[in-house]
């Protein structure tokens, strides 16, 4: 296809959806003026939305600073809260809790990371757990928060956001709608395609009305309407390594006080998230049907909800894995249509930002080539790899021998990439990086580590102070880390004072 783009076409709502509209909005225009594009999101409001994704991750930031969303008003519209971390209980063993924080204990030197100390210092008998220098794990515990400001890094503090993802997705419409993005209501019956090409052409909608365009984007969720049913662009099953095939979710009332954190809660056959908003909390659980039936997930959810529950639990069925190519022919499938990963590590929404922020920096304004669709494929597929390997982490490191669940997935056999990465750290704490991995260093550690894989060595740099020094020097550190705590309010009071109204 070597026409130029002028036309845009969304299928879908929701996060994905208006998220694509807002972004592509907001950067390329709306226009039919020369290199501009018109854009028309085609949505129905008696196709209902998933929302199981309500928790962030920081690049969130990114995306309201691009479209010049004012924080207060996001924070209003959305009835969002901070998220400074995710607390994972009995994931290692029964009983058993740690962070996944969005900060980074310690302080790095040149060539060796704070880890390798804290190692060499555990390896002494020094005690202290390697969270007490992670300032976002300490205020989350503390159930504190307001943006750090300072010229020392070490003092900075990373947060994303939880909030509700129907409203965010309203939200994102009306602004988009403001710059010119065209909703039609409607259906689709039908899609006229090229002959010979295959290409879309257009979409038919219930009525007759046809929506054409050049550019498709395919935002309409699971069902995968051009990407799959009408392109057949096939599935990459990833169950063999992360059994979970469904979600039950259901609201709650809302705790007197707001935690700055996520809870994951790991239970005989999978994990419940506890998410945390200004007018009620998100819940849900997260099984496999070949160790837990739907009436005991739901007894599982239900007898471990801490506050009652505002509506009945309703099951989302799903399947882990991928679209083979999230870009086929002149169709990009962005959100669920793309694939999908259980939202352990709340992914979910990222992955609708990343595939837009690359659609962007590959947008064929002159025509869509094969260069172009490769490299958006290759990136895609080595990204939610990563992903997919960081996730699998957390079920594979697992202590637990209370059900087949969890001893099977200790068990299994793990991609190549992710067991070296284990082996790697497991014998003197080295990791490396990999180009498309959004989870940093400091968060592999905090997994490994909280999920039990503590290092036999360490960098040899790290024995360059004395025994009498590492001590005094991480008693400093450790005190240095602390210090803006007393200085922050609670969670609540800032949401209330940042906010002009009670949290």
């Amino acid at each position: 296809m070597t026409r130029p783009i002028r036309k845009v076409v969304i299928l879908g709502g929701g996060t994905a959806g208006w998220m694509t509209a807002a972004l592509l909005a907001k950067v390329l225009g709306v226009t039919t003026q020369e290199r501009k594009i018109a854009i028309e999101l085609v949505e129905s409001d008696d196709i209902g939305i998933i929302g199981v994704g309500e928790a962030t991750i920081p690049p969130i930031q990114q995306v309201n600073a691009v479209l010049g969303i004012d924080e207060a008003e996001f924070l209003r519209e959305t009835k969002a809260t901070i998220k400074l971390a995710i607390r994972f209980e009995n994931w290692g063993a029964i009983g058993e809790s740690y962070y996944h924080t969005f900060g980074a204990a310690g302080r790095n030197l040149p060539f060796c990371s704070f880890h390798h100390f804290w190692t060499r210092a555990r390896q002494l008998g020094i005690e202290g757990s390697y969270w007490d220098f992670d300032l976002n794990y300490l205020s989350a515990r503390g159930g504190k928060f307001a943006p750090t400001t300072g010229n020392d890094p070490i003092w900075d503090m990373p947060y994303a956001y939880h909030f509700d993802s129907g409203l965010y997705g309203q939200f994102l419409r009306r602004y988009s709608e403001k710059l010119g993005v065209v909703r039609t209501e409607g259906k689709v019956r039908d899609v006229q395609r090229a002959a010979g090409v295959g290409d879309i052409m257009a979409l038919v909608l219930d009525d007759g009305r046809q929506v054409a365009g050049d550019l498709f984007i395919d935002c309409s969720g699971s069902r995968g309407v051009l990407i799959q049913q009408q392109l057949g662009t096939g599935y990459e099953d990833w169950s063999h390594w992360l059994p979970c095939d469904r979600a039950m979710a259901v609201p709650s009332q809302r705790h007197a006080q707001t935690a700055p954190f996520t809870r994951s809660i790991a239970h005989g056959a999978g994990w419940q998230w506890q998410i945390p908003l200004q007018h009620r909390n998100g819940n849900g659980l997260v099984y496999s049907s070949r160790f837990c039936s739907d009436d005991e997930a739901a007894q599982v959810l239900l007898g471990h909800l801490e506050t009652p529950a505002l509506d009945e639990p309703r099951i989302i069925h799903f399947r882990t894995g991928r679209a083979r190519r999230q870009w086929n022919r002149n169709v990009v499938a962005i959100g669920l249509s793309s694939g999908f990963l259980e939202p352990l590590e709340s992914t979910s929404i990222y992955l609708i930002q990343s595939a837009i922020t690359r659609l962007l920096h590959l947008f064929p304004h002159d025509g869509i080539t094969a260069d172009l669709i490769g490299e958006y494929n290759r990136q895609s597929q080595i990204e939610m790899e990563l992903i997919r390997d960081f996730i699998i982490l957390h079920y594979h490191a697992n202590q637990r021998r209370d059900s087949a669940f969890w001893r099977d997935l200790r068990q299994m056999e793990v991609p190549e990439r992710l067991a070296r990465k284990i082996a790697l750290f497991s014998a003197n704490g080295t990791l490396v990086q990999d180009q498309y991995d959004i989870f940093m260093e400091p968060s592999w550690v905090q997994v490994l580590m909280g999920q039990g894989i503590l290092p036999a060595d360490y960098h040899p740099l790290a024995d360059g102070p004395s025994e009498e020094q590492l001590r005094r020097q991480l008693a400093q550190l450790a005190q240095l880390k602390a210090r803006p705590l007393d200085q922050l309010p609670s969670h609540d009071d800032y949401l209330q004072r940042f906010l002009g109204q009670p949290a």
